[in-house]
């Protein structure tokens, strides 16, 4: 098999560090944080909070609380540019769960307080 047309490659001196060498056929790694793009963003967490949020309603309340929580902070750091924007709409769907969740949670257990008192209360007052 004979060998395929080779390409020039740059001068010498010219090639940027980190590119692969002339003729290489794979594809050019990366550049370093904050080369060329800006400043260097966390990644969202938007997924992780949406499934804390949705946990709340089906597994345990304090699942919403730390999707609340997790939802504003990194709301926060959105807002700010320090995070990834594209998950904004998972992160804010997820915190909007989670205080639906810790909302309904807090008014089940308030309405079994009272329930409770009320059963004691006509228990002990028939005896």
């Amino acid at each position: 098999m004979a060998p395929g047309p080779s390409r020039p490659g740059p001068p010498p001196g010219l090639v940027p560090q980190g590119a692969p060498p002339p003729g290489y056929p794979g594809y050019p790694q990366q550049p370093p944080a904050g080369y060329g793009y800006g400043a260097a963003v966390k990644p969202h967490r938007g997924t992780v909070i949406l499934v804390l949020g949705i946990f709340g309603f089906a597994v345990c309340v304090i699942c919403g609380v730390v999707a609340w929580i997790m939802g504003n902070n990194d709301l926060r750091e959105m807002e700010a540019g320090t995070m990834d924007r594209a998950g904004y709409g998972l992160t804010n769907a997820g915190r909007l769960c989670g205080m639906i969740s810790t909302i309904v949670g807090l008014i089940g257990l308030v309405l079994g307080v009272v329930i409770m008192l009320i059963f004691f209360a006509t228990a002990s007052a028939g005896m």
